[in-house]
């Protein structure tokens, strides 16, 4: 008997599923993406993966197929570097490594299918494929450029927009919002602690999401200024999935991730959808599940469809 894996690799932690013996485990966890100057620290991930299938009775030789979903992939790793590491490390008899955007889109609609996704947690990032392999084939990225460059309407985007409205009403200028300072005092402690905090710890996006939810909590309960943050974050998440849904013929269009559970944010992505003449179809999963799915296509059939950057297989 062999064993179907499906690991998804993000900014607050790894997560892994597999399938064995005709059973799906528990989803298993382990730290997320640990990232230097070198970029995402992937060997250390793949052997934390290793132990966790171990720990769960899997071992070196029992893999059929692995799929490894993993944010980042395409500006901070070498994919070449992550595929051999990762199959090194799993022992897969084939291995796909791909673009956590491209799990999430599978994970989205259930299947290989064409269709556009908009995932939001504590990053951001919207993809769009046909799976196509032609020259007109389209697979299309918009925005997951990080906390810093991007990330429009996630977690992190919303934290960060909370906490300077705080300062804003800290400083006495136009947009700030009281509550938001209270919040970020309560949360960080005093406002000369905030940059150190967000700053220069390399868990930053997580700390700036950890945020998030005050942010669209104040916005419920009617205050103006987090109000708008979340319409704001709603509309720009608006923005990245129709981006990348350009060019397919009747996609389907999903979004996916935790910042979507807040209404202010979900109520404003659904009305620009709605206003540029798309509906949102309800998400069958997310980016575990597309890797678990792509692994047993690959386990099935020997191949997925495949692209120079998204999707790399050994």
């Amino acid at each position: 008997m062999s064993a179907i894996v499906g690991v998804d690799v993000g900014g607050s932690g790894l997560r892994l599923q597999w399938s064995y013996a005709g059973q799906t485990s528990s989803v298993v966890t382990a730290p997320g993406a640990r990232i230097g100057s070198g970029g995402v620290d992937v060997a250390a991930l793949a052997t934390d993966a290793a132990k966790l299938l171990a720990r769960g009775g899997v071992g070196l030789g029992d893999v059929e197929a692995a799929c490894w979903s993993q944010r980042g992939l395409v500006f901070l790793s070498d994919p070449v570097e992550v595929l051999e590491l990762v199959a090194s490390a799993l022992g897969a008899r084939r291995t796909v490594v791909v673009s956590d955007a491209v799990a999430s889109l599978v994970g989205a609609l259930g299947s290989v299918r064409p269709g556009a996704v908009v995932s939001a947690g504590t990053g951001a990032v919207a993809f769009g494929s046909d799976f196509g392999s032609g020259d007109g084939s389209v697979w299309r990225l918009v925005d997951g450029w990080g906390h810093v460059l991007g990330d429009r309407g996630s977690g992190a985007w919303v934290g960060l927009e909370g906490l300077r409205a705080g300062l804003r009403f800290h400083d006495g200028l136009p947009g700030g919002s009281e509550r938001l300072l209270v919040e970020g005092e309560y949360a960080f402690r005093s406002t000369s602690h905030w940059p150190r905090r967000v700053m220069t710890g390399k868990d930053a996006p997580a700390l700036l999401g950890s945020f998030a939810p005050r942010v669209t909590e104040a916005a419920a309960a009617g205050d103006p200024v987090a109000q708008r943050i979340c319409a704001a974050a709603g509309e720009s998440l608006a923005e990245s999935l129709l981006s990348a849904a350009r060019g397919i013929d009747a996609p389907s269009l999903v979004a996916t991730g935790g910042l979507l559970a807040a209404a202010p944010v979900r109520d404003a992505l659904e009305a620009a959808i709605k206003a540029a003449g798309f509906e949102l179809s309800p998400a069958v999963g997310g980016a575990l599940d597309g890797a678990l799915h792509l692994a047993t296509l690959l386990g099935e059939t020997g191949t997925v469809p495949r692209h120079p950057a998204y999707v790399h297989l050994a």
